[in-house]
């Protein structure tokens, strides 16, 4: 997860350039290519029997990502081909986090108006609404990518996402896939009864209540602070993003750990730390009925393209990490377990918080329960209910 600052930087004579990263910002045309597809006229034709339209829209958007990441290179490119693919009805103008509105503030910037757009991550929504916890990963929930795919279409939750949405004033136009979150540690953490008494720096919510259920003392950091709380030992260990971005941002120096989930749960609280592309509502009831079609198919050729690259980085900057002696802790299936003991109350806790969260976090319970993806089962469960 990003907060609205950047992370005290590596020194120019060591940090790893984009090159050297193994990063490569996806082309607008590869943007443009996956988002075609069913949308041809609406790229070909611009709607002129909207005044708005022939004006152009300008889309001040807000990004999670700091300036300089690979996340935030690969949210410019995209922004940038927007105007192209939808034939200058739309144009983004991108920011990264904290240009405008802190980390937390973005939502209530584009429902006043002061940003049109954002693309954050959603872990963020649960201070605005407690269904934001299911918008997102939580500890022991979905873990890859497909599942959440199968939620939101399968199982209805892209529906029940939209309308939480449009309580906040703005249009979801789509989730992007980002990466799992890592927890870099300057202590070997090698089991579930390791996180006793360990300073931990997690996002708030659901998932540091996992942790402190685990016995850890958390505390939330913003972005900036994580790395210098790291370097001056305030904290033991940090959730932060995945291999990539860390690398980039120099973590490896300031901690010699990397603790993730057994080979089954290769991370236990963020699996998949989704983000998301929305826009204000004003702003999208502007846009022509084609454009408003179109945005969403650029939305999801963004999370394609954005989700590949930063595995491509990550694939990268593996090695790295060894080069660095950077030693990669995976915890066993029995510490998974334990991590699920201490979960499951944890969320029907904040799914009977409002009927908005019990029916997200139906849909999630059904996906998890889904014989291809089986992965909780009655069983499990048979203690808890749900208000609908």
């Amino acid at each position: 997860m990003q907060d609205d600052k950047q992370l005290s930087r590596t020194p120019s004579d060591v940090e790893p350039s984009v090159s050297d990263a193994g990063f490569r910002t996806p082309s607008r045309r590869n943007f443009l290519k996956a988002a075609a597809v069913g949308s041809a006229a609406a790229v070909a034709t611009p709607w002129v029997g909207n005044v708005q339209a022939q004006q152009g829209i300008r889309i001040r958007m807000q990004s999670s990502w700091p300036p300089g990441t690979p996340g935030y290179r690969i949210f410019e490119e995209w922004a940038k081909g927007v105007a192209e693919a939808t034939s200058g009805e739309v144009s983004i103008e991108p920011f990264p986090a904290g240009a405008v509105a802190g980390a937390f503030e973005v939502a209530d910037a584009v429902r006043n108006g002061v940003l049109d757009g954002q693309n954050w991550f959603t872990v963020y929504w649960p201070g605005k609404m407690p269904a934001g916890v299911f918008l997102t990963a939580y500890p022991m929930g979905l873990s890859l990518p497909h599942q959440w795919d199968v939620m939101f279409g399968a199982y209805g939750g892209f529906g029940l996402a939209k309308d939480l949405y449009r309580k906040q004033g703005q249009e979801l136009l789509g989730y992007v896939h980002h990466d799992m979150n890592l927890i870099h540690s300057k202590k070997p953490l090698r089991s579930f009864d390791d996180f006793q008494g360990v300073k931990l720096r997690m996002p708030g919510g659901i998932v540091a209540e996992t942790f402190a259920a685990a016995g850890a003392r958390t505390t939330l950091l913003p972005g900036s602070e994580v790395y210098p709380a790291l370097e001056k030992g305030t904290i033991d260990a940090a959730d932060y993003t995945g291999a990539a971005n860390n690398y980039e941002l120099g973590f490896w120096q300031v901690a010699d750990y990397i603790i993730m989930g057994p080979p089954s749960t290769p991370c236990l609280h963020q699996a998949v730390d989704l983000m998301d592309i929305s826009v204000n509502r004003r702003v999208f009831e502007r846009m022509s009925p084609q454009t408003q079609d179109l945005m969403h198919d650029l939305v999801a050729a963004y999370s394609r393209e954005h989700y590949a690259a930063i595995q491509k980085a990550n694939a990268e900057a593996w090695p790295k990490y060894r080069e660095k002696g950077i030693e990669i802790i995976h915890l066993s299936e029995e510490d998974a377990d334990r991590f699920r003991e201490v979960a499951v109350p944890l969320w029907f806790k904040w799914a009977n918080k409002d009927p908005d969260a019990a029916r997200l976090f139906k849909a999630h319970l059904d996906t998890m329960m889904d014989p291809a993806i089986a992965l909780i089962t009655e069983e499990d469960i048979k203690d808890y209910e749900l208000n609908l």
